[in-house]
């Protein structure tokens, strides 16, 4: 992979820190970053670790680049450049944490969804404003968004132009946690170690049976848990939790 000029990259303690670095478009998405995002997942493909997503100068993500968007015609809106890499992203197969600080809008509100685990700072705006511009929100969010705070507010939000401050992203789940922009980062990395302490190979496959389709169940839970009663992790993590049940 060659040096981003978009992204700032992290590699170390079993997980992948990814921060979004366009500082004089505040994190817009354009076509260089949503390559060098593409080169981040082959390699969180091959080697699956953790992914911290955030922002960077106080911004995760202000939308797409708005010069490029406005020259994209049909032929670009059905390539899916953005939704293609944001499935990309929910189909990674160790968990996706997304670190929101300042603005999280349009393309960078769908970056988010997209993500497994949301937590914010106090002045975070995320929403979807891509109506007031003559289009949709067409990476995700018209049904990613329903899924996670439901269609009432998905509405609102999509078709009215809602953006959710904070404490309102909190109440309707769509963070889980609220920290200051100084230790927005640490709690990632601590949700990150939370998540290193479960066994990576039953993550791995508890997170591809939870995003199955619904009839696929209990037939794909059954089979993968067939996976998991084989693995020489399973025995041994029991084992130890019956030795400390043992020595109480």
């Amino acid at each position: 992979m060659e040096a981003p000029t978009t992204l700032r990259i992290d590699d170390g303690n079993g997980r992948l820190l990814v921060q979004l670095d366009r500082p004089e478009v505040r994190n817009a998405i354009d076509q260089q970053m949503v390559d060098e995002l593409h080169e981040v997942c082959s390699r969180l493909e091959r080697e699956p670790r953790i992914l911290i997503l955030a922002g960077s100068h106080g911004v995760f993500a202000s939308g797409a680049d708005i010069g490029q968007l406005r020259e994209r015609r049909r032929d670009d809106a059905l390539a899916g450049i953005n939704s293609a890499l944001f499935t990309r992203i929910a189909r990674l197969p160790m968990p996706v944490i997304a670190a929101l600080d300042g603005y999280a809008l349009g393309g960078g509100a769908e970056l988010a969804y997209a993500a497994d685990f949301r937590i914010g700072t106090p002045s975070l705006k995320i929403g979807n404003p891509e109506t007031g511009l003559g289009i949709l929100a067409a990476a995700g969010a018209t049904w990613r968004l329903k899924e996670l705070v439901g269609e009432p507010l998905a509405k609102e939000i999509l078709l009215a132009g809602r953006v959710l401050r904070a404490d309102e992203a909190l109440a309707a789940r769509l963070i889980t946690e609220i920290h200051e922009p100084e230790a927005l980062l640490d709690a990632a990395h601590a949700l990150a170690d939370r998540i290193a302490r479960q066994d990576p190979l039953a993550i791995r496959i508890t997170k591809s049976v939870f995003h199955a389709p619904a009839e696929a169940h209990p037939v794909i839970d059954q089979l993968a848990q067939g996976i998991l009663f084989e693995s020489d992790a399973k025995f041994a993590l029991m084992q130890e939790f019956l030795d400390r049940k043992k020595d109480r």
